[in-house]
């Protein structure tokens, strides 16, 4: 075991990524993004391998159905690495190295998978479970005359009424615009 967490550690600051080391056999690395801008993964050393672990985004607010049915076909295309939700329904990306296949290369190709699935689908992700709340902030954002530039990739979501044209909402926004709360759309605040 002590033979991995050190090929493990070289192999990380060989590579120059930013990581830390709660215990002797973890390590966090922190995989910048584009979309999703930073991806923290966890790697655990056990006795017979490496678990590999990362946070994608959290339990969907609504379309459960297109999200997991988007997941499980995405989970076909994955290296090293698969989708998955845990108790609480928040969408993970885990998967296992056998401590025989662990080599700095296997660890670039395992992370690079991590990062590609995590920032490459987080924006399809949140559209697809989050589209109201993410209709919800734009309206907010307009009404109080705040920065939607976080939320440009999702522009073609929002109602023509809805955008800071000035022309009003549908609904009546800039002065009916929902209240907003604080972490309504994940990653966005």
């Amino acid at each position: 075991m002590n033979e991995t967490v050190t090929l493990i550690d070289a192999a990380l600051a060989e590579r120059g990524l930013d990581y830390s080391r709660p215990d002797e056999h973890q390590f966090v690395v922190e995989l910048p993004g584009e979309r999703k801008l930073k991806t923290s993964c966890l790697l655990s050393v056990g006795n017979h391998g490496v678990r590999v672990e990362a946070f994608v985004c959290r339990n969907p607010d609504e379309n459960f159905e297109g999200v997991y049915r988007y997941l499980l076909r995405r989970n076909r295309r994955l290296y090293g690495v698969h989708y998955t939700i845990d108790r609480a329904g928040d969408i993970y990306l885990v998967g296992r190295i056998s401590t025989h296949a662990v080599t700095g290369d296997e660890l670039d190709r395992v992370l690079g998978q991590v990062l590609e699935a995590a920032d490459g689908d987080f924006n399809l992700l949140l559209e697809l479970g989050f589209a109201g709340s993410i209709r919800r902030e734009w309206a907010w954002r307009v009404s109080r005359g705040e920065s939607l530039a976080n939320l440009e990739a999702f522009e073609h979501l929002i109602d023509e009424g809805a955008r800071p044209d000035g022309a009003p909402a549908a609904d009546g926004a800039p002065d009916g615009a929902p209240d907003r709360v604080p972490g309504a759309v994940p990653g966005l605040d």
